[in-house]
């Protein structure tokens, strides 16, 4: 579903992936007993890789892991950051994108109020959704994929207690797998991580094994 929601600098271009056993999800999306309506999972949202090396929400990847977590029974939120496609206003560095995500994320408990709320991203993306989603209680769970954490500062991410699941690829040439490894054997419990053979840090030609690696990692997870 193609829409727009409201950003700090402007209208922000946004798709939202909802699951099918959750057609039935009143407009209010009441929760009980911890799930919406029509068996509403979670309400995640999704950030994708630098807008300036050519990350969008449509970035295979990102696209791959919104559908894998609707599979899963979760509403999945994509958006482009501020000046990306057709959202306003100018990159900012990480500094308004977070503010992006941060209204992403009121969005997505103002339309399901009440559900577990999952933040993610991808590259640049997952700093900034983990780092935002590290510091809000309403988060349950962080999902980074392909995080750079030689380039940004991840230490909100690693001492957080929120359950925070990885997925990196064998390959990374932006972020060597090495890094990664150091980085999860210092974080804070509850923690998993895939490693996806062979794959690029865009995971080229892997995209799908991305989307398996989401249903490994959270298709138990409450």
């Amino acid at each position: 579903m193609l829409r727009e929601i409201p950003g700090p600098a402007g209208n922000l271009e946004a798709l939202l992936d909802e699951p099918a056993d959750a057609r039935g999800v009143n407009p209010e999306g009441l929760v009980e007993n911890g799930r919406a309506d029509g068996g509403l999972r979670a309400a995640a949202v999704l950030a994708h890789p630098h807008p300036q090396y050519g990350g969008t929400m449509h970035t295979k990847a990102v696209y791959q892991a919104a559908k894998a977590l609707a599979r899963i029974g979760c509403a999945v939120l994509r958006f482009n950051f501020r000046g990306a496609g057709r959202s306003a206003g100018t990159f900012d560095e990480g500094r308004g994108e977070r503010e992006d995500f941060r209204a992403a994320l009121d969005f997505m408990q103002d339309r399901y109020p009440g559900a577990p709320i999952w933040a993610g991203g991808m590259s640049f993306g997952s700093w900034v959704g983990l780092t935002v989603g590290a510091s809000d209680p309403r988060v349950r769970a962080l999902i980074g994929i392909a995080m750079p954490v030689d380039r940004y500062d991840f230490n909100a991410v690693s001492s957080s207690e929120t359950a925070k699941f990885f997925i990196h690829g064998e390959r990374d040439e932006i972020c060597p797998l090495k890094q990664v490894r150091e980085f999860y054997a210092r974080a804070r419990d509850p923690k998993e991580l895939i490693v996806i053979d062979a794959a690029d840090h865009v995971f080229d030609g892997k995209a799908g094994e991305v989307a398996d690696a989401i249903e490994d990692l959270l298709g138990d997870y409450e």
